[in-house]
């Protein structure tokens, strides 16, 4: 399974945002300068995770994004449906009712074995994503990241943040 770049923007960005004291805002264009993406392309990332209630939009010229509940209360699951939507990554096709050896429709009374298997799985990867909040994400994040780095993300929030 291949995820869009998006989910991975929009996870880097919330943990970005998590880190920011609540209610603080920090525009669009310099989310995207922190992480060096092209802010066309980051707009309609912002846009998927405001729609689906994750980050907050502020308009004006003090405006910007923020988290829109406490990081302990969006997931894993939260991003990556905003940014890729709910639906199933497998959709079956029923090609065992095809060929040689496909028969009329009541000959199918179960759900095909392959789509069964990947639907399982599917569910299962959900369900983890969904345990993971983003506060668990961040928690462990400066250990991970290094002092230096920690440090200097959070200089670069203390600049970048908006009242």
């Amino acid at each position: 399974m291949k995820l869009n770049k998006g989910v991975e923007w929009g996870m880097h960005v919330c943990m970005l945002l998590a880190f920011a004291e609540p209610g603080k805002l920090i525009e669009a264009a310099r989310l995207a300068e922190y992480h060096e993406l092209s802010l066309a392309y980051f707009r309609k990332t912002l846009q998927s995770l405001a729609q689906a209630g994750v980050v907050e939009s502020v308009a004006g010229p003090n405006g910007g994004y923020r988290l829109a509940k406490p990081a302990s209360d969006i997931t894993f699951l939260d991003v990556l449906t905003a940014i890729e939507g709910d639906q199933s990554s497998f959709e079956c096709t029923e090609i065992r009712r095809s060929g040689p050896t496909g028969l009329g429709d009541s000959c199918y009374p179960l759900v095909c074995a392959v789509a069964s298997t990947i639907w399982a799985a599917e569910q299962s990867w959900r369900d983890h994503l969904a345990r993971v909040s983003l506060f668990d994400l961040t928690k462990g994040l400066t250990a991970l990241a290094g002092p230096e780095q920690h440090d200097l993300a959070m200089a670069w929030l203390a600049e970048n943040v908006r009242l």
